[in-house]
């Protein structure tokens, strides 16, 4: 019978850790948390220490019956959960729920699912890191207080169901704060201009492109100005004033964090921050191989470091060497450890547990994704460890009179790691004929190509540059992101269009009330400093409570503040001038999971209920009906015309009355001024009402 009993969060990585220990351990799964506060209350007693009420979770009473009968057989307990802040309260909840105080009962934890890895932690066990355990607690019940304090008032101001959150409100914020940017921008208007020169040592001209003038570095806004200037050139001869070869070194990727998988996750292979959480839990937890069994293919995907273990290392730079050649073998700079936490200074980067197991010998025994997936991380090590990669590189310097220009290109010369981890758009564009040009080639115009451009807005974020945004600005872990990302998704605060995230109409309330109701909350400083105090939980400097002691009063505050402002505004549905079909009475604006519609006032009795469509007082510039705010399925809003399908105009921004002077094309509304919607036009103008003020 076994004498040893090891418990573990799921029956993957139970599965895996079993063929690595003998016939004297059983491993077993708890499946994640077996209790967390309760979910009809607060579960948090406010008036005595802000002790948090801790209660069995639903459905996991024959879990922990079965884990009971498991412990009395044992002469031993390892809690192998995962090593971070949560692992080590799930194996405190289980110390307390199985009542392990008199048994013997140690913490293991292991960054890689290996068989070296999971035996030295049985023989490096230790107690239950309590600083850990209270950094967790402290962040579950912010976010619980948080949570339970201002969710009630969004329900009574904008609907029942809606939430608040520590970090979602912080991140919603963000989303608002880049559209009303994106919404704000006027486009300028840019020239570039570039020549082509007559070389006679190809066929091909040599591209050119305008870089300065007599003053310097050269601004072009409008057609005028390039005209004068490609008059101007019409006299001038072009020579070559300067040539430059020379070497540019790339120095090779750091290994992945979980920020930064999750970031090229969804660049590279179009991943959500939660699909790649999913499956990186996956290669971790263990998969099956041929003749090898469950094997954990990743180490620890929760991790801020980029260190990397010594033996890791040289087992890469071995594989490097037998498959690439010793000059490809790198020395590369130790990683950087994460600001703070004994936990994840532990933690190395997220790398192959082997260097040898490559993605092609395993892609037959892999789904498309974990391949994927596993591919990238795979690459990415090994490129880590290899060698930078060497540029030729060639820069021209050509004078026209007092205006100067510009040709250059270059070439890999050695691959260094972009033998193995090479991006795309990863182009030579030192062309033969560059390469031939020296100080003496003669140089002779022969055309020149004036190009109109103009100023792009800041782009929306997507998942990727929200979860690059978080980690910068220190709010919340990485481990946190997905499931952020996840929930305003979920509301329906936001949507996801072509990777880009926009607010919709329900979240731009729900912020428009944190904002004026609790700034604190969505106050990116506050957050952060509120992660530092956190991770000073975590390395014994601060006491959990005290941070919950003084967080708590300004909270309460606010709630008290906003629920008296509210008990003054009293919120009545919104007369339509859109007549019932079935009793005659005008229809009143609701608010349903999809946004506004149009409901008959006399409900129940009479249930009838139509589409909300909210006329802007513009008339459509293609069939002259009305124009509506509308939605898309996703919630984003967008003006279109009343007459659809019949008439298919719209636009992102609001139209205006007024029509473009210049080109005749309707103009639509960006803050103050009006610009016009012909991309190729570009013209702007203050609004009517500004311009009679």
């Amino acid at each position: 019978m076994p004498s040893n009993l090891v418990i573990v969060e799921s029956p993957a990585k139970a599965k895996t850790i079993q063929k690595f220990l003998g016939k004297s351990y059983k491993v077993i799964a708890s499946n994640g948390h077996v209790r967390d506060l309760p979910k009809s209350t607060m579960g948090i007693d406010v008036d005595h220490d802000f002790e948090p009420k801790y209660i069995t979770i639903r459905g996991k009473g024959d879990i922990l019956a079965q884990l009971r009968k498991e412990v009395k057989k044992a002469d031993k307990v390892f809690l192998a959960t995962d090593p971070d802040r949560e692992g080590e309260a799930i194996s405190w909840h289980l110390y307390n729920a199985l009542k392990l105080q008199d048994k013997k009962c140690s913490r293991i934890t292991f960054n890689e699912i290996t068989k070296d890895a999971v035996k030295s932690s049985i023989k490096k066990s230790r107690d239950i890191d309590m600083d850990l355990v209270d950094a967790q607690q402290a962040r579950r019940v912010l976010d619980r207080i948080v949570g339970y304090k201002i969710s009630p008032i969004l329900w009574k101001k904008i609907k029942r169901g809606l939430s608040a959150g520590r970090v979602q409100s912080v991140a919603l914020h963000l989303i608002k704060d880049r559209e009303d940017l994106v919404n704000a921008f006027i486009p300028e208007e840019y020239w570039s201009l570039s020549v082509d020169l007559q070389t006679g040592l190809a066929k091909k001209p040599l591209e050119a492109v305008l870089v300065s003038d007599g003053k310097g570095k050269i601004q072009i806004h409008n057609r005028d100005q390039v005209e004068k200037i490609i008059e101007d050139l019409g006299g001038e001869k072009f020579q070559i004033s300067s040539v430059k070869t020379g070497e540019r070194r790339k120095k090779p990727p750091l290994p992945f964090t979980t920020s930064t998988l999750q970031q090229e996750a969804s660049r590279r292979l179009n991943m959500t921050p939660q699909k790649t959480m999913r499956l990186a839990q996956e290669l971790y937890e263990g998969v099956p191989v041929k003749r090898r069994g469950n094997v954990g293919l990743i180490s620890y995907l929760r991790t801020d470091s980029t260190r990397i273990s010594e033996t890791a290392d040289a087992s890469c730079k071995e594989y490097i060497r037998k498959h690439y050649g010793e000059e490809f073998v790198g020395n590369p700079a130790a990683g950087k450890k994460p600001g703070s936490g004994r936990i994840q200074d532990a933690h190395e980067a997220i790398r192959p547990t082997d260097s040898s197991l490559d993605p092609e010998t395993l892609k037959p025994q892999l789904s498309r994704d974990l391949y994927r997936l596993y591919h990238l991380i795979w690459t990415r090590f090994i490129a880590s460890r290899m060698k930078e990669a060497v540029y030729e590189t060639k820069s021209i310097k050509i004078k026209a009179g007092e205006y100067g220009f510009n040709a250059s290109g270059s070439r890999i010369k050695f691959d260094g790691f972009l033998a193995v981890y090479k991006d795309d758009n990863e182009k030579t564009t030192l062309s033969p004929l560059i390469r031939k040009i020296d100080e003496t080639t003669e140089l002779q115009p022969v055309a020149y190509h004036p190009e109109q451009h103009f100023t792009q807005p800041p782009a929306h974020y997507t998942e990727a540059s929200l979860v690059k945004a978080l980690e910068e600005l220190g709010i919340a872990r990485p481990s946190t992101y997905a499931p952020t990302i996840s929930t305003l998704l979920a509301r329906r605060y936001i949507v996801k269009e072509k990777k880009n995230l926009y607010i919709t109409e329900l979240g731009e309330a729900v912020n428009e009330m944190m904002v004026e109701g609790f700034p604190t909350i969505v106050d990116v400083n506050f957050t952060a400093t509120m992660e530092s105090l956190l991770d000073g939980v975590e390395d014994g400097k601060v006491r959990w409570k005290t941070i919950v002691e003084n967080f708590y009063p300004d909270m309460e505050k606010a709630v008290n503040d906003a629920e008296k402002e509210l008990a003054e505004i009293k919120i009545e549905d919104e007369v339509s001038d859109e007549i019932c079909e079935l009793c005659g009475r005008n229809m009143v604006v609701k608010y349903g999971p999809h946004g506004k519609f149009l409901a008959c006032p006399g409900f129940p009795e009479c249930r009838h209920t139509m589409p909300y469509f909210e006329k802007i007082g513009i008339a459509c510039p293609k069939c002259g009906k009305d124009i509506v705010l509308k939605k898309t399925k996703k919630g984003r809003k967008y003006y279109g015309c009343i007459g659809y399908p019949e008439c298919d105009f719209m636009s992102w921004q609001k139209p205006s009355a007024q029509a473009c002077s210049k080109c005749g094309s309707y103009m639509v509304e960006k803050g103050k001024k009006l610009v016009c919607s012909n991309p190729e036009c570009g013209y702007v103008t203050q609004k009517e009402e500004d311009q009679t003020s």
